[in-house]
């Protein structure tokens, strides 16, 4: 019998996450908190045009969608984008997922496109060009999409302490995301379960801790023991593509896969 339930706790993890304390956020901070110098652009520019070498960048264009539904294709996504249209989340595109149809009623839309630079190319054709970010033709419909507005979000630059946080309501874009929680009894390493959210970055009383993304194997990020109290920890979040107000995440004893 005992032989049976190792064999399951290692089998099946998420089912013998022992200890495990849900983690609930109760606050949110918007994004325009973190906007560097906005540009203005009739196409789209790499980041690095932008003053942007890593992380995130906004870009958003009126367009008008034809009968209901149109296809949006990219040129070059570098390397991940979150496509939303009037604060609705769509879908993502990537350099190997160029396309998506858009659904909307027929008429005026605004397109917004988290995008973010997960790191430089190092081998492969296109090491010549490690540009990053939204380049080339974008088009709707087949149409050219003009008038981008291009915003960098200092994402990873952003003190989680000094922005000012209001009760969450639904979060229908990306934004900062905050709860806190007391610590309950743990011997030997905590770790910060993730799965279920997208992509992005969290920190614990001001300390970054990491990034995450729902592709990966690894749905969880280690809290270094030190920076934990036994009440009042205050956990702060950034996601491109959740925007679940009841999204929670969750502490466990042990690292935890898909």
């Amino acid at each position: 019998m005992n032989k049976i339930c190792l064999l399951l706790c290692c089998l099946l993890p998420g089912l013998f996450r022992a200890g495990a304390q849900e983690l609930k956020m109760t606050e949110c901070a918007p994004l325009t908190q973190i906007y560097g110098e906005v540009s203005e652009s009739d196409e789209l520019l790499p980041m690095g045009d932008v003053g942007v070498e890593f992380g995130y960048v906004l870009y958003q264009a009126a367009i008008t969608v034809p009968a209901g539904e149109a296809a949006l294709e990219l040129e070059n996504v570098r390397d991940y984008a979150a496509v939303y249209l009037d604060g609705v989340f769509q879908g993502t595109l990537t350099d190997n997922r160029k396309t998506l149809v858009l659904k909307a009623e027929t008429g005026q839309h605004t397109l917004q496109l988290y995008v973010e630079n997960i790191g430089r190319i190092t081998y492969g054709p296109e090491i010549l060009d490690n540009s990053k970010g939204l380049f080339g033709e974008a088009r709707l419909a087949g149409e050219t999409i003009a008038g981008w507005t291009i915003t960098p979000l200092e994402v990873r630059d952003a003190d989680p302490e000094t922005l000012e946080f209001e009760a969450l309501g639904p979060c229908n874009t990306p934004c900062f995301r905050r709860g806190q929680f007391d610590r309950a009894a743990h011997e030997g390493a905590v770790y910060l379960d993730v799965s279920g959210w997208g992509m992005g970055e969290v920190w614990i009383n001001g300390h970054y801790l990491g990034s995450f993304w729902d592709e990966e194997k690894q749905q969880s990020i280690l809290i270094p023991a030190e920076i934990l109290a036994e009440k009042g920890n205050r956990i702060v979040v950034f996601d491109l593509k959740n925007n679940d107000p009841g999204a929670t995440m969750r502490l466990s004893d042990k690292p935890v896969f898909k």
